[in-house]
């Protein structure tokens, strides 16, 4: 049975509900249908914790699913999920493919700063630190140019270690 079909609290229900109406009345072919019915189980199971449903949602999407801006996000999940999962070189893999198909995307630009910045601080030796912390500044500054209110932290931290004149984002 699809996780559509099976919500039982009250906003689970009415998101299912309000979401079917729309996918009825939205002018998209059925394959594109599908691919969004596929995300929205993903995104259930997900938020559920349910990480193995939700990849497997996720991949049926990408089967279905031709717009880049919409595969986008489905590889952003994926990837959130590996990196919860403390897989952080499978992440990468997903959020990349997502900031190929939708470079204005600051919150798979800030975490992939954040894998390699932590990356960074457990890495060896200091040659591969400051590789490492190079990368996450690269895409922090990306993240900060699209969102310059957020990434706070990240903005001190460039500021801090010198890697970046933070005034160039305001």
């Amino acid at each position: 049975m699809p996780r559509s079909q099976r919500n039982d609290n009250f906003v689970d229900q009415t998101f299912t509900v309000i979401a079917d109406t729309i996918l009825k009345l939205f002018p998209a072919s059925q394959k594109e249908k599908e691919a969004f019915a596929y995300y929205r189980d993903g995104m259930s199971a997900q938020g559920d914790g349910e990480y193995a449903e939700a990849l497997s949602n996720y991949e049926e999407a990408l089967k279905l699913e031709e717009n880049s801006y919409d595969r986008s996000y489905i590889y952003y999940n994926m990837g959130l999920i590996h990196a919860s999962n403390g897989d952080h070189d499978k992440a990468l893999e997903f959020y990349e493919q997502a900031i190929d198909l939708n470079p204005r995307m600051p919150q798979a630009l800030n975490n992939v700063a954040v894998i390699y910045h932590h990356k960074g601080e457990n890495a060896q030796d200091e040659e591969q630190a400051e590789e490492y912390f190079n990368i996450a500044a690269d895409h922090w500054v990306r993240a900060i140019r699209l969102a310059p209110n957020n990434y706070i932290e990240a903005q001190n931290w460039l500021k801090t270690t010198g890697r970046a004149d933070i005034n160039l984002f305001f």
